[in-house]
């Protein structure tokens, strides 16, 4: 603490990411990132990026960037907004649309930048319990005025709502801005994407950083109506009119437009999931359904931190959350078939 601090800041519980390793024999499960990386368009195109234009600025608006994205969905590039990764979104809307006079809900176990940035803001928040299987009860999200956040797929659960409960959400609190955090969509989830037209009140949230394999990058964005584009490119301009490097657009461009490599490499660790959810549940373990590029876990005989301290003693990192409901519980990256391989003939050795 500092003399010089303001008040807000000593107040502040940062996001904490997951541990990063210091040598390169480390199996690294614990933070989500894709396995087989990104699209060699996508590394082609950062290489073909760096000559005499780095100083140059870059596009602003990223205007090609968001014309790809949005004509997926069926979309104009008018629909799209781009931010320095999705967490760079989110805090422009909740700056945006959170005006704090009224709470703002979401899960109790869900993704931990969303206090954060309520107590960055200023915005009073109320988490809803999950039910005892780790599920949004949609009974709890009805006729809100203040906001309403759900990752979905949630994180760490990996638990998916279906695409018409999200229609049911919007119908229930046509008052106030809904958020749908997608950011690990492509790997089972349903995306909202489809709904925008027909909600004004829906703004959908997606990332590169894991389907894509562009976490290094920094790439996140937003779709919904052009009303709720307009104030968040008021907030980005008021804040960083240039969020988004010359090698970063041209990345995700690429990424993008490689949709053989998207599909390929999504399929193979959606596969590689269920694989690893049928070898952990065959050694004890109860796994969440998951429809994310992670399994959140928990064994009935061994303790989530033995467990964590175990495999990081044998060079694999998995994340361990230690608080109230799943302090008892894994979430574990899906790696490639060799590493899911090491990390289930590790936990054989463990248990």
């Amino acid at each position: 603490m500092s003399r010089f601090w303001s008040p807000i800041v000593d107040r502040l519980v940062p996001y904490t990411p997951g541990e990063l390793p210091k040598t390169s024999d480390v199996i690294k499960l614990n933070t989500n990132e894709h396995p087989y990386g990104p699209s060699p368009q996508a590394l082609k195109a950062i290489q073909e990026e760096t000559d005499d234009r780095l100083r140059l600025y870059p596009d602003p608006g990223a205007v090609e960037l968001k014309r790809a994205i949005g004509g997926s969905h069926r979309l104009d590039k008018d629909h799209v907004f781009v931010g320095n990764g999705s967490d760079e979104v989110l805090a422009h809307a909740f700056r945006a649309f959170f005006t704090g006079k009224d709470p703002i809900l979401f899960p109790d176990i869900t993704y931990s930048f969303y206090p954060t940035y309520c107590l960055l803001f200023g915005i009073e928040c109320r988490k809803v319990p999950l039910t005892d299987g780790f599920e949004v009860d949609l009974a709890d999200y009805q006729n809100q005025r203040g906001g309403i956040i759900l990752a979905n797929p949630n994180a760490p659960t990996g638990i998916a709502l279906p695409l018409k409960s999200i229609e049911t959400l919007l119908s229930q609190n046509p008052d106030c801005v809904v958020i749908i955090d997608e950011a690990y969509v492509d790997f089972g989830g349903e995306s909202a994407a489809s709904l925008i037209p027909d909600h004004d009140n829906l703004l959908v949230i997606q990332t590169f950083s894991k389907s894509r394999g562009l976490a290094g990058m920094r790439v996140g964005f937003a779709l919904t109506q052009t009303h709720l584009i307009e104030a968040l490119n008021r907030v980005k301009d008021s804040f960083n009119s240039y969020p988004l490097g010359r090698l970063s657009q041209a990345a995700a461009l690429a990424a993008w437009d490689d949709k053989d490599w998207f599909e390929t490499t999504r399929h193979e660790v959606m596969a590689g999931r269920d694989t690893l959810t049928a070898q952990l549940t065959g050694l004890g373990f109860t796994v969440l359904p998951s429809a994310t590029n992670f399994v959140f876990v928990s064994h009935p005989k061994v303790t989530a931190a033995s467990l964590h301290a175990a495999l990081k003693a044998v060079g694999i990192l998995v994340r361990h959350f230690k608080q109230p409901r799943i302090e008892n519980w894994l979430r574990i990256t899906v790696g490639t078939s060799d590493q899911s391989e090491r990390l289930v003939d590790a936990l054989k050795r463990i248990l």
